[in-house]
């Protein structure tokens, strides 16, 4: 009775061992995951809870559009077959080598700014069977003519692009680019130019991108939107396409230096192939942003000429992972690794244990 009732305590004594290593396993497991989730939040958050934003209306386009113009005291200026009309401000209407722009008057002197366009690009035209798309422009220059969806090559400034049409040969693609790489259009990118650089058409923009995302744009029933925010010299691009009111990423680049004192603008151009581009409206906010003192030492040193500190994240967007998902792939398979360790120690002491009492 007194050997049963041993056997009975070792059984009940190995179970609760067990289940007290499980238990701290579990207990360490989540503590980990909480500690991920805060900072996860933090870095998340550490751009928004610091910042203020202002509708600046000098530099804003929207309904009922009173501040364009031809007169010296209108805010934006028409340019090209651009055309004002009651629901938009249409660059180009659905035909053929059409190309128009609107442009601010008034230059842009913030340090961090957001700018949020509301687009519309539609027309008959079936899938690849139009173009040949929109521009969003930051840029010294102004007004003029030119083969990059409306305006001049060799800009200086910051150019974001909506572009429909896949300008590069489908042979081409299919030998240069893996499946992965291979571009759906129409596509969102965007391009930094120092006023030497030309934007590449035949290859649609790749050889100078900083990243891009591919954008369902066309022929939609709900409204787009695209998000260009330069803060802290990091550029980011947003678009909000599904009818949602969801902000979706596009890209995110640190160390790109834009200049103050530059011209918004927007610009579209058809070619053989066409699409009515609207501009619904334009709307600028300055954000109002705390910064170390180390940071400001760092930023204190003026501007004069468009780049990016990387020059290596231009057109690499598309080939590799973004640090952020890939320091966060290592750390879960770290974490996985460590929890099959500790769980197959567990299991081998537990086994290790009944086998040496077998002999006994």
């Amino acid at each position: 009775m007194a050997a049963a009732t041993n056997n009975n305590c070792q059984i009940l004594n190995i179970l609760s061992d067990i289940f007290l290593r499980q238990t701290m396993t579990l207990k360490i497991y989540w503590t980990f995951v909480i500690i991920l989730i805060t900072t996860c939040r933090s870095f998340a958050d550490d751009d928004n809870h610091e910042m203020e934003e202002f509708l600046k209306r000098e530099h804003s386009l929207s309904k009922p559009y009173q501040g364009v113009g031809s007169s010296s005291s209108s805010h934006w200026e028409l340019m090209g077959d651009a055309m004002v009309t009651t629901e938009q401000v249409r660059l180009t209407t659905d035909m053929q080598s059409k190309q128009g722009a609107v442009w601010s008057r008034i230059p842009c002197h913030l340090r961090d700014w957001e700018l949020q366009v509301h687009f519309k690009i539609h027309g008959q035209g079936k899938k690849n069977l139009n173009g040949d798309g929109l521009a969003i422009w930051y840029t010294k220059e102004r007004m003029q003519k030119g083969p990059v969806f409306g305006n001049q090559d060799l800009f200086t400034g910051l150019g974001v692009f909506v572009d429909t049409y896949p300008n590069e040969e489908k042979h081409l693609e299919k030998t240069r680019y893996t499946t992965r790489t291979q571009r759906i259009f129409p596509f969102v990118l965007a391009m930094v130019g120092n006023g030497s650089i030309s934007y590449d058409h035949e290859r649609d923009g790749r050889p100078t991108e900083l990243g891009g995302c591919n954008a369902m744009v066309r022929n939609l029933n709900h409204d787009t939107f695209i998000f260009i925010r330069y803060v802290r010299r990091r550029l980011t691009i947003m678009i909000d396409i599904d009818g949602q009111h969801e902000w979706r990423d596009c890209l995110d680049i640190p160390g790109v230096r834009l200049p103050q004192g530059y011209y918004f603008g927007a610009s579209a151009v058809t070619g053989d192939l066409s699409d009515n581009h609207d501009v619904v409206s334009l709307k600028l906010y300055q954000l109002t942003v705390l910064r170390s003192e180390t940071e400001e030492k760092e930023e204190e040193d003026e501007i004069t000429l468009p780049s990016v500190d990387n020059m290596n994240l231009m057109g690499e967007n598309e080939e590799g992972w973004s640090s952020i998902a890939m320091f966060f792939t290592i750390l879960f398979s770290m974490l996985g690794c460590f929890l099959l360790i500790v769980v197959g120690l567990i299991v081998y002491s537990h086994w290790n244990e009944n086998r040496r009492k077998r002999f006994y």
